[in-house]
């Protein structure tokens, strides 16, 4: 470990959110760093917004798409710009996993040599991990990242949400929620435990604040039930009692709660009302075997019955909301479940890491509907791994 990342991770163990931007540029100068800005992506991650402080040189948001740093952001790449005369200057992603935080910009005199570089790589992950754990104790971060004002409801469902994407190197989920400043009663969950991933999806009845709670009290009725080992069929009766005796017979939720076996890729599923998971295989679509699905979640009149099936290597599974395949154009065109496998197949032709494949989705469902949500759209998209796919490299 170098001296100046040394140095950070010493500082870091008193440094006030506040003072992170100042510091991290402080210790860059260390690496003969001439200039240094943390950006973060906003909600939508339509946008990269720089993170102000003592020190640091004033920027302006910049797009996600046709910008190099947007470029380091999108393919998790470095990504070079020289200027003649005027030094160099990098753009790194900063991950926390494979999830993506934003980017940092380093302006240095001269082009950074190989070694230059590994020690850049690991500054530069330091810093994201300093900004995933500052974020728990401060509104800093999460203030800087919302371009407008979240609604209660939406407040109460990002606080609720798991990191936006997690990966192994055999199994990768990501998710996606849309309109991310105003969503009210979709939601989703996961977990991994060992061999097995668990994962719900979940769409509230109604909109705005009671579709908010009636989620939060679904999702933490599932949590509860997941770290008690129970079974699906049996978490989905916590969930179906909480959501009757705490808010009534009257309002429910459709769900998909799935468990994957990662060493083998078995997959078992429970369908409480909801659209149909898809499994994308290459460039088709593979149908599920039948299952019924049961009634949703509040409604349920006994034990569901779970459906099962096996994953093939490279598989990704889709669990959604139907604020996806029913978002429709002005023209009164669905979106449809063969548009969604499609753009999931060709992503994957493309080299796209489930991450950006999700962004990319959820902003060509938005385009379709003309920027105008008709409903809540969420989605997870579940990619299984033989352990030997390229990995992420910054």
């Amino acid at each position: 470990m170098t001296e100046p990342i040394r140095s950070l991770l010493h500082a870091s163990h008193l440094l006030a959110p506040d003072d992170l931007a100042a510091t991290v540029a402080a210790h860059a100068r260390m690496l003969d760093v001439r200039e240094t800005v943390v950006y973060l992506a906003d909600y939508e991650q339509a946008k990269l917004l720089p993170l102000p402080g003592e020190g640091v040189p004033e920027r302006q948001e910049l797009s996600i798409e046709g910008t190099m740093a947007g470029r380091a952001f999108r393919r998790v790449q470095v990504v070079d710009s020289a200027a003649a005369g005027n030094g160099h200057r990098l753009w790194m992603p900063l991950l926390n996993g494979v999830e993506r935080v934003g980017v940092m910009e380093l302006a240095l005199p001269d082009e950074p040599t190989a070694d230059q570089r590994e020690e850049l790589r690991a500054f530069v992950s330091l810093v994201a991990e300093l900004v995933v754990v500052n974020d728990a104790y401060s509104d800093v971060f999460s203030r800087l990242r919302r371009r407008k004002t979240l609604s209660l409801a939406a407040e109460m469902q990002w606080e609720l949400l798991p990191p936006m994407s997690f990966g192994t190197d055999r199994v990768v989920v990501t998710g996606g929620l849309e309109p991310a400043y105003d969503v009210g009663g979709d939601s989703f969950d996961y977990a991994i435990n060992g061999s097995t991933m668990d994962l719900l999806v979940i769409d509230a009845v109604g909109h705005g604040l009671p579709a908010a709670v009636l989620a939060s009290v679904a999702i933490s009725a599932y949590r509860h039930g997941r770290r008690n080992r129970l079974d699906l069929p049996d978490m989905a009766t916590e969930i179906d009692g909480a959501i009757a005796d705490q808010i009534g017979r009257s309002q429910f939720a459709t769900a998909v709660l799935a468990r994957l076996d990662i060493d083998t890729g078995r997959l078992r599923w429970i369908n409480a009302g909801h659209p149909e998971p898809l499994i994308v295989r290459g460039s088709s679509l593979v149908r599920l075997p039948r299952c019924l699905p049961s009634r949703p979640l509040g409604l349920q009149a006994g034990k569901p019955v779970g459906c099962e099936t096996r994953l093939e290597p490279g598989d990704r599974l889709v669990l959604y909301t139907d604020g996806i395949t029913e978002a429709r154009s002005p023209r009164g065109e669905f979106f449809g479940e063969q548009r969604l496998a499609d753009f999931i197949s060709a992503a994957a032709a493309a080299g796209d890491p489930a991450p950006e494949t999700v962004r990319r989705l959820m902003s060509h469902v938005l385009h379709h509907q003309a920027g105008q949500l008709q409903d809540d759209a969420s989605i997870v998209v579940l990619e299984w791994r033989t352990g030997g796919e390229r990995q992420l490299q910054v």
